[in-house]
C-alpha cells in the first residue's frame, strides 16, 4: 500500500496555485469515478505476437459449460490428456501449446486477474474452480513470454479476466439437468455499492459418470466414474481515487472424482485470495499480492487380468501445498513509447504424504516427500509505435531461482525390522535471463505482418522433483535432480482483415525446448524398482528425466467472420514435434512426444442463441516410446437458447452428439479408456 500511495502521487498532476482569476470549483463538473475491475491494458508491443481472444458470449455458451471446452477453441491449445475435468485425474490437467507435450505440468502460464493459477505442488490446473460465467474474457498469447506475468510461459500465456460491472448486474442464475443424472447449477449476485462493484457467486456440478473403459474391454472391476465439484467466489472493487481502484478476490473450491475402478478416488480442495491496486492515471501502475492453499488426495489401483478385481497400490492421502506471490509494475508512456518495469516473487512449498507397498490389502510403508521452490525476477518491456504502420517490441527479465529443503522419508508400518530411511537433497539455485523481441508492420489497412523471437524457462515442480505416481499398472519415479526447462523460439505471421467483422491470422513457428522434462520408460515389469516399489507384468517402470530437447515446428490458423446475425470462427494447428534423446532416453530420439497430435482443428458457427461446434484431433501416441496409438477423433457439439422473457431463457446442449469414442489413454496391456460420451442437457438461465 505504501508503494501504491507513492506511485499514485507520482502520477497525479499537481493542482495549479489559486489566483484571483481562478473561478470557484463547479460541483456539477466533478469527475465521475468509474471502476472497471481490470488490470493494466496489454502492452502496445503485444501487437507483434500471435494472440487471440475469446469473448464472453462464447465463454458462457459452450456445450459442456466448462472452461476446458472453451479453451479448445484456441489453435494448438491442449491438456495433457483428451479427457475433461469431470473424469481425468486432476494431475493430468496441464495446459500446453505448439506441440511441446511433456507431462501433467503446464507449459503454458494461466493467470486469473494477474495471479498465476498453476498448482503450487504439481503445476497442473484445477479447472473446475473456474466457472465460465464469472469471466469476461480469455486472452491467449502463444510463444514464450519473457514479460510481466513471471516465469513458466514456455508455450504461451492464458489470461483470464473476471467479469465486472460491464458484464454482471443484479441476480444471474442457471441450472441444467443432463445425462447420467448430472446437474450443473450456479448463481451470481452482483451490484455497485458505494460507487464500487461487488459480486458473490457459487457453482455446483455433479454426475453419476460413465464407465471410462471402452465396452469391449470392460470387466467386473469397471464401473461408472462419478464426480462432484463446487466453488464459491467473492470479488470486490472499490475506488481509491479518480484513477485508482482496489480489487480483492477470494475463491474456494472442492473437486471429487473417481476413475471408474475401486480405490481410484481423488479429491482437491483449494482456496485463493488476492489484493490488487491499479492506477490508471498519468503514470499507470499496479501492485498485487496473493496466497494459494491446496490439499490433494488420490488413490491408485492395479487391475487383475481380465479386469476381474482391483487392489489398492498407493494411497496419496494428503498433499498440502501453499503458494505465495507478489508483483509490482509501472507503465510510463513517452510519446509513442510505453515502458513496463517491475518485479515479481513466487514461493511454493508442499509435500506428498502417502501409504504404499501394499501386501494383502495393507500398506507396509509410509512416504513423505517435498520441499520448496522460489523465484524472484525483474522485468522490462518496451513497446514503440515507431510510425503509424510500425510497432516494435523489446523485453527481457532476469530471474533468481532456488530449490531447497528437499527430502524424502520412508517409514515402515508395523513392528518389522526395517528401519526408516531419510534422504536429504542438496539445495540448488541459479540465474535465468530471458528476452523477447518482435515487430508488427501494417503493410495495408487490411494486412499486418508480424515477426518475433523469444526465450523462456520453467522451474521443475515439486511434483516432478519428489512425487512418484502410478497410472493403472504403470509406475513413474520422481527425480530430485531435474534441471529447469529452457526454450528458444521464433515465429512469423500475418493478420488479414479484408472486411469489417472478418479476421484471419496465420502464424508459422519453430521452438526448441531444451532439458524437456518427460516420463521416460526404463523397464517393464514384473519387478521391484527404485522410487516406486513393485510393478506387475502388466506395467512399465518410468522415471522423470531431462530430455536433450523437444523440437516443434508448425503452423497455426485462426479467424472469425460475422455476417449479420451469423458468426463463424475456426482454428487449425499443425505441430511437427520430435524428441532429441541420449543416454537413458536414446531410444526416444526422433520419436514424437507423448500426447502430441499432428493436427488439431475446431470450428463454430453461431446464429442468435444457437451454435454448432466441430472438433478434430489427429492420432497421437499415448507413450514416449510411440508404441500405443490413440486413434484420431471427430466430435460435434451443439447448444441452443430460447428466450422466454427479457431475462429468462430455456437452453438445450449436446456434447459429442454422435457418441464418438474419443480415446484418452491406452494401458500397456492394450485396454483403452475413452473421454466423455454423448451428454445431453436441458436447463434454464436467468440474467445471463
Amino acid at each position: 500500500m505504501i508503494i501504491a500511495f507513492i506511485l499514485a502521487q507520482a502520477g497525479a498532476a499537481a493542482p495549479p496555485a489559486p489566483t484571483d482569476a481562478t473561478p470557484p470549483p463547479d460541483p456539477a463538473a466533478a469527475q465521475v469515478i468509474v471502476v472497471t475491475g481490470l488490470g493494466l491494458a496489454p502492452p502496445i508491443g503485444d501487437a507483434a505476437y500471435a494472440a487471440t481472444e475469446i469473448e464472453r458470449t462464447r465463454i458462457v455458451s459452450s456445450a459442456s459449460g466448462r472452461l476446458e471446452d472453451v479453451l479448445r477453441d484456441v489453435a494448438g491449445l491442449q491438456q495433457f490428456r483428451r479427457s475433461d475435468a469431470r473424469t481425468a485425474n486432476p494431475t493430468s490437467q496441464g495446459l500446453t501449446l505448439r506441440g511441446l507435450g511433456g507431462n501433467a505440468s503446464s507449459r503454458a502460464l494461466l493467470v486469473l486477474d494477474g495471479v498465476p493459477q498453476t498448482d503450487p505442488f504439481g503445476g497442473w490446473i484445477s479447472l473446475p474452480a473456474y466457472a465460465p460465467e464469472r469471466l469476461s474474457r480469455v486472452r491467449v498469447t502463444r510463444g514464450a513470454a519473457s514479460g510481466v506475468f513471471g516465469p513458466g510461459a514456455l508455450a504461451g500465456t492464458i489470461e483470464l479476466d473476471s467479469a465486472g460491472p460491464a458484464e454482471l448486474d443484479g441476480i444471474s442464475a442457471d441450472v441444467a439437468y443432463g445425462s447420467r443424472d448430472s446437474v450443473d447449477a450456479g448463481v451470481i449476485l452482483a451490484g455497485r455499492p458505494g460507487g464500487g462493484f461487488a459480486s458473490l457467486s457459487a457453482d455446483y456440478a455433479r454426475g453419476d459418470g460413465f464407465v471410462p473403459i471402452v465396452r469391449d474391454a470392460r470387466g467386473p472391476a469397471d464401473r461408472p466414474a462419478p464426480y462432484e465439484q463446487a466453488s464459491v467466489s467473492a470479488r470486490g472493487v472499490a475506488p481509491l481515487g479518480a484513477a485508482t481502484e482496489l480489487q480483492a478476490n477470494i475463491l474456494a473450491f472442492t473437486d471429487a472424482r473417481e476413475r471408474g475402478v475401486a480405490f481410484t478416488d481423488n479429491r482437491t480442495d483449494g482456496a485463493d485470495a488476492s489484493l490488487r491496486v491499479v492506477g490508471q492515471g498519468a503514470l499507470p501502475w499496479s501492485t498485487l499480492v496473493y496466497v494459494q492453499t491446496r490439499a490433494f488426495a488420490s488413490r491408485f489401483a492395479a487391475v487383475s487380468a481380465g479386469r476381474q478385481t482391483a487392489t489398492l497400490t498407493l494411497d496419496q492421502y494428503n498433499t498440502p501445498a501453499t503458494g505465495l506471490g507478489a508483483r509490482v509494475e509501472v507503465a510510463p508512456r513517452f510519446g509513442d513509447a510505453e515502458l513496463r518495469l517491475g518485479g515479481d516473487w513466487r514461493r511454493t512449498s508442499g509435500e506428498t504424504r502417502e501409504r504404499f507397498s501394499y501386501q494383502a490389502g495393507r500398506p507396509t510403508r509410509l512416504r513423505e516427500a517435498g520441499g520448496m521452490t522460489e523465484t524472484l525476477g525483474l522485468f522490462a518491456d518496451l513497446g514503440l509505435e515507431a510510425t503509424e504502420a510500425l510497432t516494435l517490441s523489446l523485453g527481457g527479465r532476469i530471474d533468481r531461482w532456488s530449490i531447497r529443503d528437499g527430502s524424502r522419508q520412508e517409514t515402515p508400518i508395523g513392528t518389522g525390522t526395517l528401519a526408516p530411511t531419510l534422504a536429504l537433497f542438496a539445495d540448488r539455485s541459479g540465474w535465468e535471463p530471458t528476452a523477447r523481441a518482435g515487430v508488427a508492420f501494417q503493410a495495408t489497412p487490411a494486412l499486418t505482418l508480424r515477426a518475433a523471437a523469444y526465450t523462456g524457462w520453467r522451474l521443475p515442480t515439486l511434483n516432478e522433483l519428489y512425487r512418484p505416481f502410478r497410472v493403472g499398472a504403470d509406475a513413474t519415479a520422481a527425480n530430485e535432480a531435474l534441471a529447469p526447462e529452457r526454450l528458444r523460439g521464433g515465429e512469423i505471421g500475418l493478420t488479414l482483415r479484408p472486411a469489417p467483422g472478418v479476421r484471419l491470422a496465420v502464424t508459422g513457428f519453430a521452438s526448441r525446448l531444451e532439458n524437456a522434462i518427460a516420463n521416460v520408460t526404463l523397464a517393464r515389469g514384473p519387478g521391484t524398482f527404485p522410487g516406486v516399489g513393485f510393478v506387475s507384468a502388466a506395467g512399465s517402470y518410468r522415471a522423470r528425466r531431462n530430455l536433450d530437447a523437444v523440437n516443434s515446428r508448425g503452423v497455426e490458423v485462426d479467424g472469425e467472420a460475422t455476417v449479420g446475425a451469423l458468426r463463424l470462427s475456426a482454428a487449425y494447428a499443425f505441430a511437427d514435434a520430435t524428441v532429441e534423446g541420449a543416454g537413458a532416453a536414446a531410444e526416444l530420439d526422433g520419436l514424437r512426444p507423448a500426447q502430441v497430435p499432428l493436427h488439431q482443428a475446431s470450428a463454430t458457427v453461431a446464429a442468435g442463441g444457437a451454435s454448432l461446434t466441430a472438433r478434430y484431433v489427429s492420432a497421437q501416441w499415448e507413450d514416449d516410446a510411440n508404441q500405443r496409438r490413440l486413434a484420431p477423433a471427430f466430435t460435434l457439439d451443439a447448444a441452443a437458447r430460447l428466450p422466454l422473457t427479457g431475462r429468462l431463457a430455456v437452453e438445450a446442449r449436446a456434447e459429442n452428439i454422435f457418441d464418438q469414442v474419443v480415446e484418452a489413454a491406452i494401458s500397456d496391456d492394450g485396454v483403452v479408456e475413452r473421454a466423455s460420451p454423448r451428454t445431453l442437457w436441458i436447463g434454464l438461465r436467468y440474467g445471463l
